[in-house]
């Protein structure tokens, strides 16, 4: 049998963490954050019906249903403070304390800020909100139109997100580009250009000169793209090497690659859900 997207996160995250003992830690949290998701997008496809109804081509004001959110947020939270670490427990529990128009603005503003959405490990109740409206913007996101993107848009043609990781996918005898976004998950093509060069996902930068590509042995299927034009960096998950990778929990486990970043002086280009 098939398993759902939610239960491949699940299980990818418990099969790193069997791998990577310095990662463990962070891939057992999210495995929990993860069925906390899944309940949620589950909810929803009940109250809408598995979507099938009106669809959208952007994340727009009219997918916000301040009553699912605000009836579902408190149970979240609480969930939440059960399997968190200290200082996010403690977050979880100060939004459960607050009022409902409090929630329903934060949910307002984090929906529709586009490019300048971001988990910040410094600041874990932005943390715990991106956490809660990641599935319910998947779940619109998963009932969207269909058009063929900009293979050029360096933000999500969905929400607008940024990308939190890059994906290489079999394509013929070769590999095709994509990106998926940090908000609602949706992937989308952003392809290599002439002669197999890639391009900056930050500044659009395309000089092979200006553009790092560093591997390790010890993750020969995740790399660092980085471009010394912006500084910024991406890790880009290659399924042609690795075809159970899961890129966005595979992400989560390289914690190496973005230390060699930061001492190369990159930033990343977003951080995941973790605020990592």
């Amino acid at each position: 049998m098939k398993l759902s997207k939610f239960d491949q996160r699940i299980r990818r995250a418990d099969e790193l963490a069997a791998v990577h003992p310095f990662a463990a830690e962070i891939l057992q949290f999210y495995k929990r954050l993860a069925s906390l998701q899944k309940v949620l997008y589950t909810s929803l496809q009940e109250a809408n019906g598995n979507g099938s109804a009106k669809k959208f081509s952007r994340l727009a004001g009219e997918h916000l249903d301040f009553e699912f959110l605000t009836a579902n947020f408190p149970e979240f939270l609480s969930a939440v403070e059960a399997i968190a670490p200290g200082p996010i427990a403690q977050s979880a529990q100060g939004l459960r304390t607050q009022s409902a128009s409090r929630w329903n603005d934060r949910f307002s503003t984090f929906l529709f800020s586009g490019p300048d959405l971001e988990a910040n490990a410094g600041d874990p109740e932005s943390l715990l909100v991106i956490a809660f409206l990641q599935p319910y913007a998947e779940f619109f996101a998963d009932h969207r139109e269909h058009n063929e993107s900009d293979e050029t848009a360096r933000v999500c043609p969905f929400c607008q997100g940024k990308p939190v990781v890059g994906v290489l996918r079999p394509e013929g005898d070769g590999a095709k580009r994509s990106l998926i976004c940090s908000l609602c998950l949706t992937e989308w093509k952003y392809g290599r250009i002439r002669c197999g060069r890639i391009r900056c996902p930050a500044c659009g930068e395309e000089a092979v000169e200006k553009l790092a590509v560093y591997t390790a042995s010890q993750f020969p299927h995740v790399r660092v793209e980085a471009c010394d034009t912006c500084r910024r960096y991406i890790k880009t998950v290659d399924l042609t090497k690795n075809g159970l990778a899961v890129p966005i929990v595979d992400e989560l486990a390289t914690l190496p690659l973005n230390l060699w970043a930061q001492e190369h002086d990159y930033v990343k280009l977003q951080a995941n859900l973790l605020g990592i």
